[in-house]
């Protein structure tokens, strides 16, 4: 690694006592991997699981990486989108982990965006009552959000991730350089997880990105850097705080009720990932102002900012009726109410129980 690579990488810390991982963060930083993964695990055997297209790209550094480290090396391939996160997919893959003589000292390695990072740690969490995982994101969305925290799991028709675990990487392995072959819906799609975790947290970053949108879409290295670094010291401390979600983690879902709603309905075909949370961000903090619980104009804040890094910000018109059916199953729902994320102004928010009719009152479609 170059001297001016050296210097812009970070190190983030999730401090979980005996399940304590770092996220390593900067460009040029794939080809350590393998040395990495054998610190932080100990295994001699690595499983890579991947998406064709990432596979293309990135499968055979990865694997050679982990070779000189030592590791024997085999890799899996399931098909990209949403809809693979499934527990049929999952069954095939026990398979053929069992095929391949992994073990409780091997280690899964997810090489992908979320998708494969939830369906991988779903797999490493269950197979043989748990093995050892470690995220290699290849999305922003999957760098600054779901490759932390160790929240896995799948799908099941009637909604998303109903079924899934609490099962920590052993570390995250972020190159930065990888960015720069996602296409740009992908890139905006995610910083709508930075934008989140603004909105919840950090007016600072907030402005910020206000700021430096464009520069920030251009990936230039130096903004770039500092604001994923920024995203995911946030989503560190909120896990430190609060591992198992029983209450501050909550706030990470701001968006995210309608957000799976809209993914469901669409069928995880149409609408990425972070443009669905987008569009439930926005809806929330509407229904927020609605409700009287933040100040007038923090929903065309937020708006604009998604908008400043090309969101969209409307949900589909689906009709009413069938967004009810959903959110009626929403993981997050107690004694019939939903754990609402609302917003309490920028950089601020909280979780309110309302109904499903609360959420979305009103006629629709």
């Amino acid at each position: 690694m170059s001297a001016a690579r050296a210097r812009v990488r970070r190190r983030i810390s999730v401090d979980l006592g005996e399940r304590s991982y770092q996220v390593s963060l900067g460009p040029g930083i794939l080809p350590s991997l393998g040395r990495a993964v054998v610190r932080a695990t100990g295994a001699s055997h690595a499983v890579i699981l991947t998406v064709p297209g990432v596979g293309r790209r990135y499968a055979a550094a990865t694997g050679r990486s982990l070779r000189e480290a030592g590791m024997k090396v085999h890799r899996l391939q399931v098909p990209d989108g949403d809809a693979t996160k499934n527990l049929d997919q999952i069954a095939e893959l026990y398979g053929e982990l069992v095929r391949f003589g992994a073990d409780r000292k091997s280690v899964l390695v997810a090489l992908g965006g979320g998708m494969v990072g939830d369906l991988t740690g779903f797999l490493a969490a269950t197979y043989l009552r748990g093995i050892s995982f470690v995220q290699v994101p290849t999305t922003l969305l999957a760098m600054v959000d779901s490759s932390i925290g160790g929240k896995v799991g799948v799908n099941l028709p009637q909604g998303k991730n109903l079924v899934g675990a609490f099962h920590q990487p052993r570390a995250v392995w972020a190159d930065t350089e990888l960015l720069r072959s996602l296409p740009r819906r992908e890139r905006s799609a995610g910083f709508a997880e930075v934008i989140k975790a603004a909105a919840i947290w950090d007016e600072k970053l907030f402005a910020r990105l206000e700021r430096e949108a464009q520069a920030l879409m251009d990936l230039e290295p130096g903004p770039l850097i500092s604001v994923i670094a920024r995203a995911c010291e946030i989503k560190a401390e909120v896990v430190r705080r609060d591992e198992r979600e029983s209450g501050l983690r909550m706030l990470l879902n701001f968006g995210h009720t309608v957000g799976h709603a809209v993914e469901t309905l669409s069928g995880y075909a149409s609408i990425l990932h972070g443009e669905a949370v987008a569009m439930g961000m926005v809806y929330a903090a509407r229904r927020s102002e609605s409700l009287g619980l933040c100040p007038v104009g923090s929903a065309e804040r937020l708006e604009a900012l998604c908008e400043r890094f090309e969101l969209p910000t409307e949900v589909p018109d689906f009709d009413r009726r069938a967004y009810l059916d959903v959110l009626r199953v929403d993981k997050k729902i107690q004694s019939s109410r939903i754990q609402y994320i609302v917003l309490r102004g920028i950089g601020s928010a909280e979780a309110r129980p309302l109904r499903a009719g609360e959420i979305m009152p009103g006629k629709r479609g």
